[in-house]
């Protein structure tokens, strides 16, 4: 896993994060906690030149362009597939999670189960792979 550069974004703000690590460790618990783990889970099953940053402010992974992103928010975090058709495939899975347009809210203190969240990155990851040709 490649870190992305970490030069400063001129869109990113003075004091927000231009580092996965650095992002996470300044969050509050639950929350730090809870998005260590789905790093994790994302970690598990991305190819090995996929490279982790920030993008938008938030921690993003990129292969062949945006995979996935999470982030942290006062009353939820969130799971950025960054295709929303990925979450139309799993209708059925994410019913008991609040879903709207390409993002998936779970509470701060509860991930979702890493079988979905690693179901999710696979379904992107193949998107990413056939619409660049590969």
């Amino acid at each position: 896993m490649k870190k992305a550069k970490t030069g400063r974004d001129p869109a990113v703000k003075r004091g927000v994060s231009n580092d996965m690590d650095e992002y996470l460790a300044g969050l509050q618990e639950p929350a730090r906690s809870t998005l260590e783990k789905v790093r994790a889970m994302i970690r598990s099953v991305v190819p090995s030149e996929t490279s982790e940053g920030i993008s938008y402010g938030i921690p993003t992974f990129k292969y062949r362009g945006g995979l996935v992103a999470f982030a942290a928010f006062k009353n939820h975090c969130s799971l950025f597939p960054m295709g929303s058709s990925v979450l139309d495939a799993f209708k059925e899975e994410l019913r008991d999670f609040r879903v709207s347009k390409g993002t998936l809210h779970f509470p701060v203190d509860k991930p979702p189960p890493g079988a979905l969240v690693k179901k999710i990155v696979k379904a992107r990851i193949a998107q990413n792979e056939s619409k660049r040709g590969h």
